[in-house]
């Protein structure tokens, strides 16, 4: 048989240079075997043509002469064997790619491992916090760490209270996947005698949480927000699961997810944003946020691939965590893409989110793309010995353009348009002036600001290895046609965006990652400048970070006036509803890799600075 190199070496001799062109080909004889015997699965693929090579090279733009059609088609025939051969393989979802994705630039030095214990903030005063129960459900950990600690509060009573609180609003919210009930209790209990005892493990001892439901846990369904995956479970914890464990906190639910970690829509409906039930909670970390938002837990467990911790923290109003790439394991999670997915914390404050990192980074030897890295909080850090910068084009006063008429357009179609880009328009325009307000805090600070940019480079075609990843992660899905019970189906769903990554060629892929290489080391050359960059939550930083791995903490940043533009519908739960009056605003701060840490420690200054810790939704 001849090897990958003997073909590619044959096409090129045959003038065959699209490296499209085996797809095509593979994908006109599943196409006909499927119309030979529609019983037939996906996989399987009928005998190759000079017909299909003919058909598969006008899809790929190329031409081919009789003889070069003749001279690869029984190649072409052994590599559909080869690729059936590999499919056949058990390929679940716990195999992991070979290769494995380092953000780490050329001389890129790890920051010095610090010697030194935790320190959390100055306790609070907590006295009249323990006899309000409603004023419970929105206190932050560190608040209910310390009425555990010092026995005014049990974690029996906490947890009941969080799944109580769980069960009311859940018909609202649409949040909760599954309750982990009699794991809670059993936890909690345990953390009574413990903490009764005098075995006080730490900051979250006792205290409930929730994972997103892509995360293992045994002995409950994880369903990936799929619809026909909604009995599948694992046999083992995920590893952040066992760390949290081993730090006494208390898993009382999986959280939603939309379907395969994207948006808001997964089996049982669509997440809601508790600031505006008419409006989804955005994703894919959905349900984390939404629960945190609307006082049913302390903190979740969330990941982002390429804006799932960031866009329904944003959304919801709370606090988003996303680690450096490489500094939580991913073991016991389901895997969209091994060189972009993360897990992270979403919480009600940078503090929170920091007690929560300092007990899940570092590696666990199964993931192999974690590093040996350090993560010590210290809330007292001496944050005013850092380079802040801003991205200066992203701050800028927005501007509007008129749009320019199509041809053939009516005067009805091109006014309609014209009014819809200047209602987009005004709602840019009224939300810039709280990103605004962020540099006037900043400058309250006692902060020089340093002007940056983003590299100017083409972040958003390097995102196509995402699709390739997915495709490759939820193969069998496709090919058994179990892809059809989800419930996105539209072109920019993961059905057909898996179908259409078949089409994207292994050529182009690693051009692709040699691509992010250059990202890394041009915001390498960004990070030389400065220690953190204030950044816009929604402008292309958010592409660009998640390629290179670096990490950012999203933070709430105000509320919409009653004077806010109108979202862009008003139907429940449309993509088009976001935004509007009475809802959460957020600025992003990022830092160097693995510079978690001190990030975290300059965005507690700012959140404690800017006055908005205690924003939250009145249900």
């Amino acid at each position: 048989m001849l090897t990958r190199r003997g073909f590619a070496s044959l096409c090129v001799r045959a003038g065959i240079i699209s490296p499209y062109f085996p797809g095509a080909v593979l994908a006109l004889s599943a196409q006909a075997a499927r119309a030979e015997d529609t019983t037939r699965p996906n996989e399987d693929f009928a005998p190759i043509t000079p017909e299909m090579l003919e058909s598969a090279a006008i899809v790929a733009g190329i031409k081919l002469t009789d003889e070069q059609r003749h001279m690869v088609m029984d190649i072409v025939n052994d590599q559909r064997d080869s690729l059936r051969t590999v499919r056949s393989l058990p390929l679940d979802h716990t195999v992991a790619p070979a290769m494995v994705f380092d953000p780490r630039p050329a001389h890129f030095v790890m920051p010095s491992p610090v010697a030194q214990q935790m320190h959390m903030s100055a306790a609070p005063d907590v006295a009249a916090l323990a006899k309000n129960e409603s004023a419970l459900t929105f206190a932050t950990v560190r608040e209910l760490a310390e009425l555990v600690r010092t026995h005014k509060l049990k974690p029996t009573t906490l947890t009941r209270l969080s799944l109580e609180r769980l069960k009311q609003l859940d018909p609202k919210l649409h949040c909760v996947v599954n309750l982990t009930e009699a794991r809670a209790l059993a936890q909690a209990e345990a953390a009574d005698k413990e903490i009764a005892a005098g075995k006080y493990r730490g900051p979250l001892h006792g205290i409930p949480w929730g994972a997103k439901d892509l995360l293992d846990v045994k002995g409950y369904p994880t369903t990936w927000g799929g619809r026909g995956m909604e009995q599948q479970s694992f046999d083992a914890d995920a590893t952040v699961v066992q760390r949290l464990d081993a730090a006494g906190a208390v898993l009382v639910a999986k959280l939603s997810l939309g379907a395969l970690a994207m948006g808001d829509v997964w089996y049982g409906g669509t997440t809601r944003n508790p600031w505006n039930l008419m409006q989804g909670s955005s994703g894919s970390s959905a349900g984390p946020a939404s629960a945190v938002s609307a006082g049913c837990l302390p903190f979740a467990i969330g990941s982002e691939t390429l804006g799932s911790i960031s866009s329904p923290s944003t959304r919801c109003g709370v606090t988003g965590y996303r680690p450096s790439f490489g500094f939580v394991p991913r073991t016991g999670a389901m895997p969209l893409s091994w060189s972009m997915d993360k897990l992270g914390p979403i919480a009600r404050s940078v503090e929170d989110c920091a007690l929560v990192m300092s007990h899940i980074f570092g590696p666990d030897g199964v993931d192999h793309s974690v590093h040996e890295a350090s993560f010590v909080w210290d809330a007292k850090y001496d944050w005013r010995k850092l380079r802040i910068g801003y991205f200066t084009d992203t701050f800028a006063e927005p501007t509007w353009k008129a749009p320019e008429r199509k041809k053939d357009e009516s005067d009805a179609d091109f006014a309609k348009r014209t009014a819809a880009s200047q209602a987009s328009f005004a709602r840019r325009l009224y939300d810039a002036k709280y990103d605004r307000a962020t540099l006037d805090v900043l400058k309250r600070m006692g902060i020089t600001l340093i002007p940056v940019e983003l590299p100017k480079l083409p972040w958003g075609a390097m995102v196509s290895p995402l699709e390739a990843e997915g495709a490759a992660s939820f193969d069998q899905l496709t090919l058994s046609g179990r892809d059809a019970l989800l419930n996105g189906q539209s072109a920019h769903d993961w059905p057909n965006l898996f179908r259409a990554a078949r089409f994207y060629p292994a050529v182009d892929y690693v051009q692709a990652m040699r691509a992010r290489s250059l990202g890394i080391a041009a915001m390498k050359k960004l990070f030389d400048q400065v220690d953190i960059v204030a950044a816009t939550s929604s402008s292309t930083q958010l592409t660009a970070t998640n390629l290179t791995g670096h990490p950012a903490i999203i933070v709430p940043n105000g509320l919409r006036g009653a004077d806010a533009p109108a979202p862009r519908s008003l139907q429940e739960t449309n993509d088009g509803n976001t935004g509007g009056p009475g809802t959460p605003v957020s600025i992003t701060f990022l830092a160097g890799l693995y510079n978690d840490a001190r990030l975290l420690a300059f965005a507690n200054a700012y959140q404690q600075a800017a006055g908005f810790l205690g924003l939250h939704p009145k249900l």
